[in-house]
This record gives structure tokens, sequence and C-alpha cells, in this order.
């Protein structure tokens, strides 16, 4: 045999090749063969080239079989491209297959293309295709304000002054054609809230609101709080309506404190001028004083200066001096009656 290979290697050149090609027909029927014959007993056909060729694209054959055959089983018929795709692109394709058979029987027009739109929208948020479908399917309801935020209930005030706490559940369910882009539940939250805030207010008085809290949601309805939202607004309930407190009189009572405290301020300004004139015009009495005591230091000159030209007798000093004396005891005497007094 060693000569015979010497001699002519050709036969086992082709043994070689033809135990590979058996090999590769073992491979290629363990791996495909099956799902091919699944496909094919699901009347949702595959090809088994379309089936290798999905490897070398990085694609799993199984999920696309499968999601293809469960289109089919519902009716659906998608072409193995239309699944890759959106495959490729890093979507869920199980879920979108899904969302799609849940919305053919609730009798829900959802396009693939738009299927596929939603379920990558949704990527990166938590949620799925396929909620967003139950959701349109079965409404959901929601609390506003949020619980999860701390807040329980939205306090607004009547034009009366009272506040008024409310809580109110909002029934929603998915606008599959506006999701992609539509805003999302805290918009809805927050229009709600605001659409509460605006009816309480607009009432003349909290009775108002407790007697008809009905009139809130419909207010509410009528703003149209769910336009270019990813949902539709079926109904506003309002839970549960309860008094806060007299806003209005807190509110007055804040600014009566703050009217006390700017008039004592002013007082205060005032009082402060006061002392400040009082002590003008003790300095002023002050000054008015040593000009009369520098004043009166003039006097015995004067008198002198006149004994000295003969303008002044004797006789006429001793009168002076009588009548200061006579001063001073008038002086003297009415201080006397006054203290008596």
């Amino acid at each position: 045999m060693n000569t015979l290979i010497q001699g002519n290697p050709l036969p086992l050149i082709i043994g070689v090749i033809g135990i590979l090609l058996l090999l590769s027909v073992v491979i290629v029927f363990f791996n495909f063969f099956g799902l091919w014959i699944q496909a094919k007993a699901a009347s949702a056909p595959v090809s088994v080239v379309n089936l290798i060729l999905m490897r070398f694209r990085k694609v799993n054959p199984s999920i696309i079989v499968n999601s293809k055959i469960t289109a089919a089983k519902a009716g659906l018929i998608y072409s193995t491209d239309e699944l890759e795709a959106h495959f490729l692109a890093g979507g869920d394709i199980i879920n979108v297959v899904l969302a799609l058979v849940a919305a053919e029987k609730a009798g829900i027009t959802l396009p693939f293309n738009r299927a596929c739109a939603i379920d990558l929208a949704t990527k990166d948020t938590g949620k799925t295709v396929l909620e967003a479908v139950r959701t349109s399917i079965n409404p959901k309801v929601i609390d506003c304000p949020n619980p999860s935020g701390g807040i329980t209930k939205i306090t607004a005030v009547a034009k009366d002054g009272i506040g008024v706490n409310v809580r109110a559940r909002v029934t929603v369910r998915t606008n599959l054609d506006r999701f992609v882009g539509g805003a999302t539940e805290e918009t809805i939250i927050a229009r709600v809230g605001e659409g509460i805030v605006t009816s309480v207010g607009s009432a003349a008085s909290y009775k108002t609101v407790l007697e008809n809290p009905d009139s809130i949601s419909s207010l509410v309805l009528e703003k149209g709080v769910d336009a270019a939202t990813a949902f539709e607004i079926l109904s506003i309930d309002i839970a549960d309506v309860d008094i806060a407190d007299n806003v209005g009189a807190r509110l007055q009572t804040e600014q009566a404190e703050a009217d006390k405290q700017v008039a004592q301020a002013k007082a205060e300004m005032r009082r402060a001028a006061a002392v400040a004139t009082e002590q003008e015009m003790s300095a002023r009495t002050q000054e008015m004083r040593a000009k009369l005591v520098e004043a009166e230091a003039t006097v015995p000159l004067a008198i002198a200066e006149a004994f000295r030209n003969g303008n002044l007798g004797v006789m006429d000093y001793a009168k002076y001096e009588n009548v200061v004396a006579d001063t001073k005891m008038r002086d003297s005497i009415g201080e006397e009656d006054s203290e008596s007094h």
C-alpha cells in the first residue's frame, strides 16, 4: 500500500475529501436539518442554504425559525429577511412577533415596521413592545400623583382660600400610532396634576369641590392632556378628596405678622430720629448757654469801662446790684412754689 501511495496519491486525496464532505454533511444535518424539517412541517419553510448563511451573518437560526413559525401559526407571513434585519438591528424579534400576534388576535392594526420601531424605542427603557400591545388591549391605571415620588395627594386652593387634597386614578391605554416619540407616563401625571390644580383653583368654594368632585375630572379631560403622548386617556376618576388647611387664613396671618414687623421697624426709625433730634436740640441748648455765659462775662467789663469813662456812677451801680439781687430772690421764690405744688 505504501508503494501505491507513493506511486499515485490521488486516491488518498479523494478519500480525504470524501471524508471531509461526509463530515460536513453530518454537521449540517445535525445543525440545520432539524430546523429545516421543523419549519417545513409548520408551513414556514426556510431553505437549508439560508440557514447556513445565517451563521455567516451572525444570526441565530433557531430564533428566526421559531419566530417565523409562531407568526405563521397565527396567520401572519413575514419573510426571513425582515426577521433577520430586525435581529441584526439589535431588536427582540421574539417579542415583536408575539406582539404582532397579540395585536392580530385583538383586532388591532399594527404593521411589522411599526412594531419593530416600538421595540427599538423601548430597548433601553425596561419595557417591551409586547407590554405596549397588552396595555393597548388591557388598559392600565396610573396613580396621580405617583406614590413612588413620596407624594400621595395633590394640594390645590379654592378661591375662598381653603386648601383641598386630591388623589386621582387615570385609566390609559397605549396609542400605538404615537408610541414612538410620544410623551411617557410622567407627562400624563404632570398634566393631570396641573389640571386638578386649575380646576380646584377656579372653584368659588371648597364646598363645591367636595360636593361635585367629578367636575375636576371633566375639566381635566376637556384640556386634552393626552395630546402628543404615547397613551390615550379613557377616564379620570377622583379617588379621594379632603380638606388640607385654611391656606387663605394662614397667608393673611403671615401677612399681618409681616405688616407688624414693618410697622415696628418704621416706629423704631421714628424713635431713633426723635432721639437724634433731642440730642441735637440739647447740643444747641448747650451752645446757646455757652454764648449766654460768654455774653454775661462781658457785662462786668462793660461796667468797668463805663466807670472809667464816667458814664456810670456809684449810685447807678448800686441800683443795678439791687435789681440783680431782687431778680435772684424772685427766681428763688418761684422755684420753691413750683416744688411745693
